[in-house]
């Protein structure tokens, strides 16, 4: 099994990929206008529109952001990243801290509510472990 996809719902597709564009400065490919994709070079962040949801089943209708999971991008430089978006209109839940297991953390939202990490190993053990 590969893990190779990630899909966000949103339900309103171009502000969610211009935000998602703009946080991870990456090109978007849009296969219809309910679908699109932005890839790194290790995963794919597919993003549908709520209308995409009824292919799957008529009962899918109710989206929101969760509060219960966390998309998480490592990065070079956490402090960077967060002067680059500060000012951008992002909420941001939480400026960059240094957690206890060793990550210097930004978390903050799409537009959707959906929770976004942006991270920098700085402890020795944590920097070893993304080595």
């Amino acid at each position: 099994m590969k893990f190779t996809s990630l899909r966000i719902i949103s339900k309103d597709i171009k502000a969610a990929v211009a935000f998602y564009e703009q946080a991870i400065g990456l090109n978007t490919q849009w296969y219809t206008e309910d679908f699109a994709e932005l890839s790194t070079d290790s995963i794919t962040i597919a993003i549908g529109s709520v209308r995409t949801m009824q292919l799957f089943s008529e009962g899918l209708t109710d989206f929101t952001g969760t509060k219960s999971t966390i998309i998480e991008f490592m990065v070079k430089d956490v402090d960077t990243e967060y002067e680059r978006i500060k000012n951008t209109g992002v909420h941001i839940i939480q400026e960059p801290t240094t957690m206890p297991w060793g990550n210097r953390s930004l978390l903050f939202s799409d537009p959707d509510g959906h929770m976004i990490n942006f991270f920098t190993p700085v402890s020795a053990e944590a920097v070893q472990k993304f080595s």
